[in-house]
């Protein structure tokens, strides 16, 4: 099978949507099955929410969009109407997608190129080292426990290591230019700044004692997120605390460590002081959830499912 990427006015057997393609220009395609890739939870979020209400005007505004569509949410929808197949990433997204296309498949990331390395050495640092890992945009996010980090660091000598875009914007990628960094030291003292980059995040996150995942649970958009910042974080070994989001709720419970999803601050602090005073907690933790995702998410398993999802839209796999 050849592939290209694709150009609006070309005919294609198969064009597959990424969440960052122009779907003013693809909802009207009538010349091959189209699959729609939708990894975020842009369904979830009611149309009157700020971002929601401005997202279709700022993606013509700002080029993302050839075509201006004043309701993006709406066009979401449109758009898995016409879709023979959409790949989504969690349960709550396959029900909410269901209502405007049958054909739903659920899947997750490849790390392969990044785990290129896993924790051994579950020995305590000093300072005792907290990883996080993500888009620069989401580095807010540890907002979420910046008291209980303060209250920690009383008891423990304490620093966050981000592998992260140095510099982001603050929506669309396009506007509000800020440095990560001063993100992060508004939320706490002690941050050392990575870059992020294929060769090195494993190595970095590998070299933390245990990482943190917290999410605004108030936000249905951020709250629907999938287990795939999760997952990367286990296949290199490192044991995690995360916000109790249902995703993440459902990955803990699988692997076997429900106590590490939290949805309060005494929850967080009483998780984070766990794994900050035994060796042993850290390292059952950080090896049960390399256990669950290489049993569970490997590279073969993802596959497979992708397989089925061309076999749904009648695209025959070898």
């Amino acid at each position: 099978m050849t592939f290209e990427i694709a150009r609006p006015g070309e005919r294609y057997d198969l064009l597959v949507l990424s969440q960052a393609a122009d779907i003013s220009q693809w909802l009207d395609y009538t010349q091959g099955k189209v699959v729609y890739d939708l990894i975020d939870s842009y369904l979830a979020s009611p149309r009157t929410e700020f971002k929601q209400l401005f997202r279709g005007p700022a993606k013509y505004v700002t080029g993302q969009f050839k075509h201006l569509r004043l309701d993006y949410k709406g066009t979401v929808q449109e758009m898995c109407r016409r879709a023979d197949a959409v790949v989504c990433t969690t349960d709550e997204q396959k029900r909410d997608i269901s209502r405007f296309c049958s054909n739903v498949h659920l899947t997750l990331d490849f790390h392969s190129s990044v785990a290129r390395q896993y924790k051994v050495d579950y020995g305590i640092g000093t300072p005792i080292r907290i990883a996080w890992e993500g888009l620069g945009v989401n580095v807010q996010q540890l907002g979420v426990i910046e008291d209980v980090l303060r209250q920690l660091s009383k008891e423990f000598p304490l620093s966050l290591t981000l592998v992260t875009d140095l510099e982001h914007h603050l929506w669309l990628n396009k506007i509000g230019r800020v440095r990560s960094i001063d993100v992060a030291a508004r939320i706490f003292d002690n941050v050392i700044i990575h870059p992020w980059t294929e060769e090195t995040c494993a190595r970095i996150l590998s070299g933390c004692d245990f990482g943190v995942i917290p999410l605004d649970m108030n936000d249905p958009f951020v709250s629907g997120k999938p287990e795939n910042k999760l997952l990367l974080m286990w296949r290199i070994g490192l044991p995690v605390v995360c916000s109790a989001t249902p995703a993440y709720v459902r990955a803990m419970n699988a692997a076997g460590t429900p106590n590490l999803a939290c949805a309060t601050p005494d929850e967080w602090l009483t998780a984070l002081r766990q794994l900050a005073s035994s060796e042993q907690a850290r390292r059952a933790a950080g090896q049960a959830g390399r256990g669950h995702a290489n049993r569970v998410w490997n590279e073969d398993a993802v596959l497979a499912r992708w397989d089925r999802v061309l076999e749904s839209v009648g695209i025959a796999v070898n």
